[in-house]
């Protein structure tokens, strides 16, 4: 079974590959989804949280406050470390557990949605790379208008994520988005059909 990681940068539109792959049946394993379901209440995940770094992360009826956990996290790197040392290695877990289950039920292929792929060095796990590339002024247009930023604002929040076009120079394969959604899929399809065909042929 071949793995590919797939990646790319905020507003770059990985959301939307990600969909069109699911479309046409690529198992598709969302990193950020688990993350969500790892730190419901009731968890190890939440409970570590909670420990490292106080009862002021969690909300009276037990669910992660995020926005106070941002607080902490983004205004000091080592608090940010630590809260990756906890995460980290369950995300990790699970998504290796589900790999394998694909893996046991003949899966030819999946495909690992992973924002910071590189950053957390799943590079390293994975047997290929997709990157969804657009340009930094298309980037930048797209999120001022989804998420209603000035361009100040838009600048700092692309500034704080690796170089998209030095992920595009490592990736294995580029999906340019900075085209119409036709063209996107169109560049999914074939890529996909591409690994599948291959694994088929072995």
């Amino acid at each position: 079974m071949r793995i590919i990681g797939l990646t790319g940068s905020i507003a770059s539109g990985k959301s939307t590959v990600s969909a069109i792959l699911r479309e046409i049946g690529a198992p598709v394993i969302d990193a950020d989804a688990i993350v969500h379901e790892l730190q419901r209440p009731g968890t190890e995940v939440t409970a570590a949280i909670a420990r490292e770094f106080g009862p002021g992360v969690i909300r009276p009826h037990g669910t992660l406050d995020r926005a106070a956990l941002g607080r902490i996290v983004f205004a000091d790197p080592e608090r940010r470390r630590a809260l990756e040392a906890i995460v980290h290695p369950a995300v990790r877990a699970e998504m290796l557990r589900r790999i394998e289950s694909l893996r046991q039920e003949g899966r030819p292929a999946v495909v690992l949605d992973i924002p910071l792929l590189y950053e957390s060095g799943w590079d390293r796990f994975v047997d290929e790379v997709w990157v969804v590339f657009v340009d930094r002024d298309t980037q930048k247009a797209r999120l001022m208008a989804r998420n209603g930023l000035s361009p100040e604002d838009a600048e700092v929040r692309i500034a704080a994520q690796a170089d998209l076009d030095e992920k595009a120079r490592r990736a294995d394969r580029v999906i340019d988005n900075r085209g119409d959604l036709a063209g996107t899929r169109a560049q999914v399809l074939a890529a996909w059909q591409a690994v599948v065909g291959d694994r088929q042929r072995d």
